[in-house]
C-alpha cells in the first residue's frame, strides 16, 4: 500500500529559521512517490535558495502572486487547483495570523486563502515566547476550528539558544501526518491494544537475557492503526524507536512481567489485541544484586519459565480479536495452526526468521496470515508498514465476520 505514491503536494515556506529543513522534508516526499512544488515567501528566500528548491522539486519556486506562469495561469490558483494538499512549513507566527484573519496580501497568504477546498497542514516553527502568546493561541485555535491541520511545535533547544516549545517537529511526523490525513479511518471507535518490541531480563545489575527483536513490526501496526482512526495503546519493551506523540498512548515496559501487568490492565477495554512482542520464554529465578565477577570456567544460571501471556489472554477473550506472532525457522503452518488453537487465537502472523531480508532487525518482512478458519495467504516480500495494512485489512474483515459492529456497546476506557 503505497500511501502516498502520486500524491501531489505544494509545500509553502515562510520566513523562519527553520526553513532551512525543508529541502529534506521535500527530499522524503519525493522518496515517498509524491510530485512536490514549493512556494515561498520574500522573507524565506533569506534563509534558502529557490535554485535547492528547484533543483529537489523539479519545479520552478512560486515566488510572487502577480508573476503569471506559463500559458498565462494565475499563481495561486493554478497551483491550488494542482495539488492535493497544502503544507506551510515552516508556519510562523506571522503566517498564522494572517490565515486566521483571512488577510491575502503576499504568495503564501493567498494559497492559503485559495486553498478552501483541500486539506491544509499547518506545521509551526517559532519562539516558544511567540509561540505561547495568547494571540498565537488564539489564531491557532480559529485555524482548527475552522478545520485545518496542524503538527507540533515539538519543545527543545531553539536557534537563539533557548530552550522551549516551538521547534519544528521531526520531518517524518510531518510526512506521517499527511498519510494519516489521507488514509480512510476504518478503525474508527476501535480500541487497539499492541505489544512489542524485546523484553529484557536482568541476571545482575549490567546483564540480561534478551533476544533480536527490533520492535518495528509491532511499531509499524501501531503507526498503521492510527493513521485508521484506532485508539492505540503500545506497551513496549526496550526499543530505539520513536513513535508519534499523537494518538499513541506508549507504555514502555523492560520484563515479560512488567509486559503481562500492563496489557492486563488495558486488555478488558480494547476491541483488538495484537501480541507482536518477543517475549522471553525465561528469566532467572532471582537477580544477582552486584554484578557478577569472572571466576570459574563454567557458570550454571537457573531459569524459570515466564508467564504465557497470549494464551493466558486467550482464556479470557470475551469479545476481542486476539492476534498472535509466529517467528518460526520451520513447520511454519504445523505450528502456526496449533497455536491457534493453543492459545485461543483469531489469527495469527508468521515469519521465516532464517531469511535475511524478514523478521528481526530489518524493515522488510515476508508474512504469512493464518485465521482461526484455517484461511492461509502469503505475502511477498514488502516494507513493514505495508505488512501492517495486510494486517489490519484483515482483522477489519475477521472483526466483521466473528463480531457484529453492534457487540461493543461496554464502556471503554481510552
Amino acid at each position: 500500500m503505497d500511501h502516498l505514491r502520486g500524491k501531489k503536494i505544494l509545500i509553502a515556506i515562510t520566513g523562519g529559521i527553520a526553513a532551512y529543513k525543508i529541502p529534506e522534508l521535500i527530499r522524503l516526499f519525493v522518496k515517498s512517490g509524491c510530485e512536490v512544488r514549493a512556494a515561498v515567501t520574500e522573507n524565506a528566500c533569506k534563509f534558502i535558495q529557490p535554485l535547492t528548491l528547484e533543483t529537489l522539486t523539479g519545479h520552478p519556486v512560486l515566488r510572487n502572486e502577480f508573476t503569471l506562469i506559463k500559458e498565462s495561469q494565475i499563481p495561486h490558483i493554478e497551483a491550488t487547483a494542482w495539488c492535493d494538499i497544502l503544507i506551510v512549513a515552516p508556519a510562523t507566527g506571522n503566517i498564522l495570523g494572517k490565515a486566521a484573519s483571512g488577510i491575502a496580501d503576499d504568495l503564501v497568504s493567498t494559497l492559503i486563502m485559495a486553498t478552501s477546498q483541500k486539506p491544509i497542514l499547518f506545521a509551526p516553527a517559532m519562539n516558544s515566547r511567540m509561540y505561547l502568546n495568547p494571540i498565537v493561541k488564539r489564531n491557532i485555535a480559529v485555524l482548527k476550528e475552522t478545520g485545518h491541520f496542524f503538527i507540533g511545535p515539538e519543545e527543545g533547544e531553539m536557534a537563539c539558544g533557548e530552550e522551549g516549545l516551538g521547534r519544528l517537529v521531526l520531518l517524518t511526523c510531518i510526512v506521517e501526518k499527511v498519510k494519516d490525513i489521507f488514509t480512510e479511518k476504518d478503525l474508527h471507535n476501535n480500541t487497539i491494544l499492541i505489544s512489542a518490541g524485546p523484553t529484557q531480563e536482568p541476571i545482575d545489575p549490567v546483564r540480561y537475557i534478551t533476544n533480536r527483536s527490533s520492535g518495528k513490526m509491532g511499531y509499524a501496526i501501531a503507526k498503521a492503526a492510527k493513521r485508521r482512526g484506532g485508539r492505540v495503546i503500545l506497551i513496549s519493551g526496550p526499543t530505539r524507536l520513536s513513535i508519534p506523540k499523537e494518538g499513541i498512548t506508549l507504555i514502555r515496559v523492560k520484563t515479560a512481567l512488567e509486559m503481562e501487568r500492563e496489557i492486563y490492565e488495558h486488555y478488558p477495554y480494547s476491541d483488538i489485541v495484537i501480541m507482536a512482542a518477543a517475549v522471553a520464554d525465561y528469566r532467572t529465578n532471582r537477580p544477582f544484586p552486584h554484578k557478577l565477577k569472572k571466576s570459574d570456567r563454567v557458570f550454571q544460571l537457573e531459569l524459570v519459565r515466564n508467564p504465557d501471556i497470549l494464551k493466558s489472554l486467550g482464556g479470557k477473550k470475551e469479545t476481542q480479536i486476539l492476534v498472535g506472532f509466529a517467528a518460526e525457522t520451520e513447520n511454519f503452518e504445523k505450528n502456526a495452526l496449533q497455536k491457534i488453537k493453543d492459545k485461543n487465537l483469531d489469527l495469527i502472523v508468521v515469519n521465516n526468521v532464517n531469511l535475511p531480508d524478514a523478521g528481526f532487525e530489518v524493515d522488510t518482512n515476508r508474512i504469512m496470515l493464518i485465521d482461526r478458519f484455517g484461511k492461509i495467504r502469503r505475502f511477498p516480500l514488502q516494507s513493514k508498514e505495508d505488512a501492517a495494512d495486510a494486517i489490519l485489512d484483515k482483522i477489519i474483515k475477521l472483526k466483521k465476520k466473528i463480531r457484529p459492529e453492534n457487540h461493543n456497546e461496554k464502556n471503554k476506557r481510552t
